[in-house]
């Protein structure tokens, strides 16, 4: 019989939506519901706790996350058995969200508090143990203190080993971050030909999963385990194409363009010897753009000619349209403005046919800065009118086309006007959108020391489920805009 949906399920399927605000409400609901019906500092409390940091987490809040997953951890050691667990995983939660954040002295004083409670309650051979040890060697590594964390990462690894239990992959994984920050000479990924295939992959994934949170290991242990893949899986399983896929993605990061072109070249050419068209041409465009970040424009066009061709093979307008969208900028760069034209403008058609309304925004985006850029001001405007209509306020294109349309009405061929200005104003239009019209008589957004600074006028005296609604709303905006802040700087 099938069960009926937890409100965290629920929350997760509205963060699948993009309803960040509703996901949020959601749980903060079913935490003042929890504490009426069982009181502060209970396991269903801090359970409700924990599960309101979830949330907070993948919205992208992890400083709010860290503050109900530390009350989480405040209640008294439950009795019950269970309960008991369950709290070792909350302040387990505490310590691995506080090293995301980069706050790794607090991360390391909770997981050591953490690993004593483990060692208590689970002993020393316990997998349950070996839970708590291993994201406290992460916190080593991380820290530089590269002997504490083999230390603690062999141990973990051993008691993984003995017990049988799946996540050794992920201990292997992380080992070998620690193996080649050392310098050592000792492969990273030893004797993979003993291991079944399941747990191959499941080091490679633990690997990519990392990816990030150690920038310095990325450009040294993706390329050893792309050769382990090639050598123990083959240069065609699915798992050595995504670990080449995410070295390309360290190759831009790191400013390693020729190592981004070649891992892009491995996988369009497995995807040729398998037929995969669709994912062939995706790699592509990515090897188009990867060449252009190398300098070498007229390898990018012709890889661009390519991709049109194999789009117009495969009939999809949705990814003809995004062919010509990024050709057609290749073109305008390079100074081909004759040629440009034409393929923005197919492109728009191409994006409008298939439907997809973020496309046509971005495709329209795109024409309209071209014509600005060649002082066709009038046509420009509305055309980047146009394509805001289609695109969502927090948009990375439609920030940039909002910044645009500033300098195109200020009669500017270049430049991109007021960017700080047009950030706050997609920041002001999101927060609004999700309020009560009546509720505030003024909202003034400014952009100063690289942070968002508000102004608030209330029309009425808010209710307290408004109030906090209201804080909600601004706290979530403020994470989706410093990103987008970040990534248009």
């Amino acid at each position: 019989m099938p069960t009926s949906p937890t409100s965290l399920d629920l929350a997760f399927a509205l963060l699948r939506e993009g309803r960040l605000v509703d996901a949020e409400q959601l749980m903060v609901r079913e935490l003042h519901t929890t504490e009426l019906q069982y009181g502060r500092d209970t396991p269903q409390w801090a359970s409700a706790q924990c599960d309101l940091g979830t949330v907070l987490l993948n919205s992208d809040q992890p400083e709010r996350a860290v503050e109900c997953y530390r009350a989480a951890c405040s209640i008294p050691p439950p009795q019950d058995r269970e309960a008991h667990k369950d709290l070792l995983t909350y302040r387990l939660n505490l310590g691995m969200v506080l090293a995301m954040s980069g706050r790794l002295d607090e991360a390391e004083t909770e997981l050591r508090h953490n690993l004593r409670e483990r060692l208590a309650f689970y002993g020393p051979e316990h997998a349950g143990y070996a839970f708590g040890l291993e994201p406290l060697a992460d916190v080593l590594f991380r820290r530089g203190d590269l002997h504490g964390a083999r230390a603690a990462v062999e141990e973990t690894i051993g008691i993984f080993w003995r017990d049988g239990h799946e996540r050794v992959a992920t201990a292997l994984a992380l080992r070998a971050r620690i193996v080649t920050a050392a310098g050592h000479q000792e492969p990273a990924f030893p004797a993979l030909e003993q291991l079944p295939d399941e747990i191959v992959e499941e080091i490679a994934r633990a690997v990519l999963n990392q990816t990030g949170e150690h920038p310095g290991s990325d450009l040294i242990v993706l390329p050893r385990l792309a050769e382990a893949l090639e050598a123990r899986l083959g240069p065609d399983h699915q798992m050595t194409l995504n670990v080449l896929s995410q070295l390309a993605n360290a190759g831009r990061d790191g400013d390693d363009e020729s190592g981004r072109v070649e891992a892009i070249q491995k996988v369009l050419a497995s995807y040729e010897r398998q037929g995969r068209h669709d994912d062939a041409l995706m790699a592509e465009l990515g090897l188009a753009m990867a060449q252009s970040d190398a300098g070498d424009l007229d390898g990018a066009l012709v890889t661009y000619a390519r991709a049109r061709a194999r789009a117009e093979r495969i009939g999809r307008p949705e990814l003809t349209a995004q062919v010509l969208r990024n050709w057609g900028l290749a073109l305008s760069e390079a100074g081909r403005t004759g040629e440009a034209e034409p393929c923005l403008r197919e492109a728009v058609a191409a994006a409008e046919f298939s439907g997809d309304a973020e496309l046509l925004g971005r495709s329209r985006i795109a024409l309209g800065l071209f014509l600005q850029h060649q002082e066709r001001l009038a046509e420009a405007a509305q055309v980047v009118e146009a394509g805001l209509a289609t695109l969502d306020v927090a948009h990375r294109d439609a920030v940039i086309g909002r910044s645009h349309l500033g300098a195109i009405k200020e009669g500017r061929s270049c430049g991109c006007g007021d960017m700080p200005g047009a950030m706050a104003e997609a920041f002001r239009e999101f927060v609004l959108a999700r309020l009560p019209q009546d509720l505030l008589a003024g909202l003034d957004v400014t952009i100063a020391d690289g942070d968002f600074s508000l102004n608030v006028e209330l029309r009425r005296e808010p209710t307290e489920q408004e109030l906090e609604h209201l804080n909600a709303v601004v706290q979530t905006a403020t994470a989706e805009f410093r990103r987008r802040l970040t990534t248009t700087s």
